[in-house]
């Protein structure tokens, strides 16, 4: 009887910091939490989980240090972009929970930037779209979630939009407010008949860990 191999699976995670200057950075408030939570909870199933984690925390972003986890750091959204080319085709399942930025500056300054009183203009370019360019690229049979990170105002109807244009299996829909919280009050959207009965589903405000549990559960129903 042939030997069944655990599920791979790779998560992102954390901000993304684009330089400035030698000193300085655009960046956001990502705090890395979820991520590193549904990496962990990946791992104690005995998934063989790989995390890239952004600038955030210490080395192995909270993680424990005899962790199953297999943790690469990167900096800036180029630097994702290479590991996803790297680790994305290996995967069964790969959920993007990385804050990515949507710009950067166009140019680095060398050295540092001084401070002057006629003030300083940046010129920003978009950064690629990791989530939709993994999409296009994708293989039979890997699940891909991404995230919608939006005012609460808004953000149905773009994830529902995201879900659309990005061509993922699942995203999960998350307010704005709850940005750096130790909680998550999210909404999970698919295809009709993808998030099991439903294309949408509301557990409830819960901590990060517990989401992280929730959302692999379903995952795993979805697969099966």
């Amino acid at each position: 009887m042939p030997t069944r191999l655990p599920i791979r699976l790779l998560v992102t995670a954390g901000p993304t910091h684009e330089p400035i200057d030698a000193v300085r950075y655009l960046g956001n408030r990502s705090s890395g939490r979820l991520g590193i939570a549904v990496a962990g909870a990946a791992a104690g199933r005995g998934w063989e989980t790989t995390l890239l984690l952004g600038p955030t925390g210490t080395e192995t972003g909270g993680m424990p240090p005899d962790s199953p986890v297999r943790t690469i750091r990167f900096r800036t959204t180029g630097d994702l972009g290479n590991l996803l080319d790297r680790h994305a085709p290996e995967a069964d399942i790969l959920i993007m929970a990385a804050a990515v930025a949507d710009f950067r500056p166009r140019r680095e300054a060398q050295g540092k930037i001084r401070r002057t009183s006629s003030g300083l203009t940046l010129e920003l370019e978009p950064t690629p779209d990791l989530l939709a360019t993994v999409a296009a690229r994708r293989r039979p049979g890997q699940t891909l979630v991404g995230f919608a990170l939006e005012p609460s105002e808004t953000m149905l109807a773009s994830a529902r939009e995201k879900l659309a244009r990005k061509r993922v299996d699942l995203i999960v829909a998350n307010s704005i407010e709850t940005l750096d919280s130790a909680d998550i009050d999210p909404v999970l959207i698919g295809p009709p008949g993808a998030a099991g009965a439903e294309s949408e589903r509301r557990p409830g405000r819960m901590t990060k860990p517990a989401f992280a549990e929730w959302l692999l559960d379903l995952i795993a129903e979805v697969r099966r």
